[in-house]
């Protein structure tokens, strides 16, 4: 995948699981461009969202797809459980894979962080060199850079438990493995996390 979106669904109180089968269908349509990567919804952090990662294998891909829920009467299908819809596009950290899909949580972590507005190539350096050492402890599903807002990092992380993430972090930092030697010099103090618990039909669980 050349390009990935995530597009953050906030819904009624309690309506990932109602909105569910609709964004399937939407995801899964035949008019649909891209590949479902995966579908969560939040358990920790900003509650009463879900989150949709989508890889394209281009930007016009992506831009048609997205146009499609734009101009859509009913965007995911599930509008009547939709109190906002935002998206994000990014690029993959020049050194990974592509994602996955996979059994490698249940437990996903979200993290974003604001970077300095010239700290994309310095970070990604410094997670190049750290990224193979950290994934001792635990696997990274992606890292990401933000082609449109303010400059932004995001990173999803699977775990099997939340006691699981604890000990990976707690022991990596502990280790010397992680952050990245330097790596957060390039970065701003507005960071957000949450964790993210796979729907029935994400490809990542």
């Amino acid at each position: 995948m050349k390009v990935y979106e995530i597009a953050t669904l906030k819904t009624v109180i309690f309506g990932a699981g109602k909105a569910a089968p609709a964004i399937e269908a939407w995801v899964t349509a035949p008019e649909a461009r891209g590949a479902l990567l995966g579908a969560f919804g939040s358990d920790i952090g900003a509650l009463n969202e879900v989150y949709v990662l989508r890889g394209f294998d281009s930007l016009d891909d992506l831009a048609a797809e997205r146009d499609r829920a734009l101009r859509s009467e009913n965007p995911f299908g599930c509008l009547e459980h939709l109190v906002g819809l935002t998206f994000d596009t990014y690029k993959p950290f020049d050194f990974l894979p592509p994602v996955v899909p996979g059994n490698f949580g249940p437990f996903y972590e979200l993290r974003t962080y604001r970077a300095k507005l010239n700290g994309l190539m310095p970070t990604m350096g410094k997670w190049e060199a750290a990224v193979p050492k950290r994934s001792d402890y635990s696997p990274l599903t992606i890292a990401m850079y933000a082609l449109d807002g303010p400059p932004r990092l995001t990173q999803l992380w699977p775990y099997p438990s939340l006691e699981a993430r604890a000990k990976a972090r707690g022991q990596s930092v502990a280790d010397g493995a992680w952050p990245p030697k330097g790596g957060p010099d390039w970065l701003s103090p507005d960071m957000t996390s949450a964790i993210l618990m796979p729907l029935a039909f994400s490809p990542l669980q």
